[in-house]
């Protein structure tokens, strides 16, 4: 009776009807594997609950889909080609979190074909190598700290055309004057340099000398942000 129940409307013959057992299973590996995905991830990240939630659960769906098409090769294609075009209406997530996500899919396309062990070995080393990737800072610029966004007002009647050129050529490796502003109402001006220190240690030392320049007026100097889009 029960497997009467769930039995597809179009199961013949030629098909295997998927046993209760072995469906309970596959959902079950598959939900460890995306509990496993979501520790693997929280490891020294930045990350909201519903991301979260959601690798914890995408396995699972995906392992169900894989399951309902086995043996179906057109019906795989479109499945394929429908993950393709799933979309997250959210801001644009990083690269990490993308590669978690094909991470999730790829391991419920395994348990979805049957292939458990493979699902949790996979599982198992690639959130291995990122917990590795992670705590090593794999790909970090030890850099970074010489790179920095200077934004400075001066008087309007300061003439900004390389005013400020002796004492940046000082205290840094290059720097670029990227954008003029007006302020309070036309009265002031904001420049904005990118900047690279020679030593980020005498960020101070630079910022007091530039302030007997533009008359004590504001300046803010902050990290420089990477202006390539991070998937």
């Amino acid at each position: 009776m029960i497997d009467s129940f769930f039995r597809g409307l179009f199961d013949t013959d030629m098909t295997r009807v998927i046993l209760i057992s072995d469906f309970l299973l596959c959902i079950g590996c598959s939900l460890l594997i995306g509990l496993i995905l979501a520790f693997g991830y929280m490891y020294r990240s930045r990350f909201t609950k519903s991301f979260i939630a959601t690798l914890a659960l995408l396995p699972a769906v995906v392992c169900v889909v894989i399951m309902m098409v086995n043996g179906n090769v057109g019906a795989g294609v479109a499945v394929a080609g429908a993950f393709s075009l799933v979309r997250f209406r959210s801001v644009p997530g990083t690269a990490r979190e993308i590669t978690m996500l094909f991470l999730a899919m790829g391991a419920g396309l395994m348990t979805g074909m049957g292939y458990l062990g493979y699902a949790l070995l996979f599982t198992v080393i690639m959130c291995t190598l990122s917990v590795l990737y992670s705590h090593l800072d794999l790909g970090a610029q030890k850099s970074a700290a010489a790179y920095k966004t200077m934004n400075i007002t001066i008087p309007e009647d300061l003439d900004y055309t390389g005013v400020f050129d002796d004492i940046l050529q000082a205290y840094t490796l290059s720097h670029e004057l990227t954008r003029v502003k007006t302020t309070d109402m036309g009265s002031m001006f904001r420049l904005t340099y990118q900047l690279v220190l020679r030593d980020p240690a005498k960020e101070k030392e630079m910022i007091d000398q530039l302030r007997c320049r533009n008359g004590n007026l504001e300046i803010s100097i902050s990290r420089q942000e990477t202006m390539a889009t991070e998937l």
